[in-house]
């Protein structure tokens, strides 16, 4: 079997889980937000003054920003880098129309939630929070209208969008400086700020991880706790060249490589993924 010939078997079983990063939005040319976290700090610094040696890492810039211009001063620029109406792909609307039990998106973007919600109301999103904001308190839930509901899920939901690093939308959730990361990190080895319904769902299943890079210790620390007692296969839409670390990360977590583009792989997989194809 080829790879999306084992995705498609896995998607039928019902045990898929799309782990969403900022690549996916190469796939909606007319959702005017940052794309990378490059282009997310070029925002920020481009509005907020930050010394020089920072100026390309958005934790840190996003850091001084914090300290030196008041954490409201962070998320009004937050909100106004990703302010822009949501616009989603093809695959976006692929994946809301299946029904999945779990979605992770660990970008702050609103087109997976805007997908969701353009057809479906069985649906809701459990989102990370900012320690500095909401002091003890790891997730906020949210219904498909937007209603806080604290982190549990609803009965009637058939999926849930987990955003463990917060969104735009609806309540301006961010974890993005340093600060905000090394509270989640320093309990995310014990899974504290993981949800339940989380941890359960994510139990034998495979996570399929598109639009992800890996060559930060960060975006491996979270990937790595998230699929913890998870199924054995995973797979990674990667067409480019892996660095040495994603590679060793790569073999860590039996994740295979998919070298397609992502464009030709959203184009494969929206066509052999129908909601039927998905195991009740």
């Amino acid at each position: 079997m080829t790879s999306v010939d084992d995705i498609a078997a896995t998607l039928a079983a019902g045990r898929l889980i799309p782990y969403l990063g900022p690549g996916m939005l190469s796939l909606c040319p007319d959702y005017a937000v940052p794309q990378t976290p490059e282009a997310l700090v070029a925002l920020l610094t481009a509005k907020a003054s930050v010394p020089p040696k920072i100026r390309n890492n958005l934790t840190r810039s996003a850091q001084f920003i914090e300290n030196f211009k008041h954490r409201k001063t962070l998320v009004k620029l937050m909100n106004e880098a990703f302010t822009a109406t949501p616009a989603w792909s093809p695959l976006h609307a692929t994946l809301a129309s299946l029904d999945l039990p779990l979605i992770v998106s660990t970008w702050y973007d609103d087109a997976m939630a805007a997908a969701l919600g353009a057809t479906r109301e069985d649906w809701g999103q459990i989102q990370g929070l900012a320690q500095s904001e909401h002091f003890g308190v790891w997730t906020g839930g949210y219904d498909a209208s937007g209603r806080w509901i604290e982190d549990r899920p609803l009965p009637h939901w058939t999926t849930i969008l987990y955003q463990p690093m917060g969104a735009h939308g609806p309540a301006a959730n961010y974890l993005v400086s340093d600060t905000d990361f090394v509270e989640v990190l320093t309990e995310i080895d014990i899974q504290t700020p993981i949800p339940a319904t989380v941890q359960d769902l994510r139990s034998s299943r495979s996570f399929l991880f598109l639009g992800c890079r890996f060559n930060d210790q960060l975006s491996r620390s979270f990937a790595r706790q998230i699929m913890k007692r998870s199924s054995a296969q995973h797979w990674a839409v990667l067409p480019e060249a892996p660095t040495r670390m994603e590679s060793r990360f790569l073999a860590e977590q039996n994740i295979k490589r998919i070298e397609l583009p992502l464009a030709a792989f959203a184009q494969r997989f929206t066509a052999m993924a129908t909601p039927s194809a998905v195991a009740a």
